[in-house]
């Protein structure tokens, strides 16, 4: 059995003193990168709900509801774009764009732009 020397008591204390503040900002930076794929994923979804009702119906306006109501609570701070040409076959195109922001605390408060875009042909 090893015996702990007077100088080496400390050392493990020392060095999880000095790694944890490193493990803290690794898995901060995980969980964030999680959260925005996350969201990136909504937004893909939100965006195919609302270029399927641009596909069908002509009011673009629709497709807006549609990818709002898809996207929830981020409605309020995402930007939707529609492009729907009236003429049959050619494609309806819904756009979102997000700022997503990182942790404020640990990154001083940056945003990420997200954006997720959907393409269905016109069929009416």
């Amino acid at each position: 059995m090893r015996r702990w020397t007077a100088s080496e008591s400390g050392t493990a204390t020392v060095e999880l003193a000095l790694l944890l503040p490193l493990l803290v900002v690794i898995l901060v930076g995980v969980t964030e990168v999680a959260v925005a794929a996350r969201i990136q994923l909504e937004l893909l979804n939100a965006a195919r709900e609302g270029a399927r009702v641009a596909a069908v119906n002509p009011e673009p306006a629709d497709a807006v509801v549609a990818a709002e109501a898809a996207l929830g609570d981020m409605a309020a701070d995402a930007r939707i774009g529609v492009s729907r040409p009236n003429v049959v076959g050619e494609p309806a195109v819904v756009t979102i764009v997000l700022h997503h922001r990182i942790v404020p605390a640990f990154f001083g408060g940056t945003s990420v732009e997200l954006r997720a875009k959907a393409t269905m042909r016109v069929e009416k």
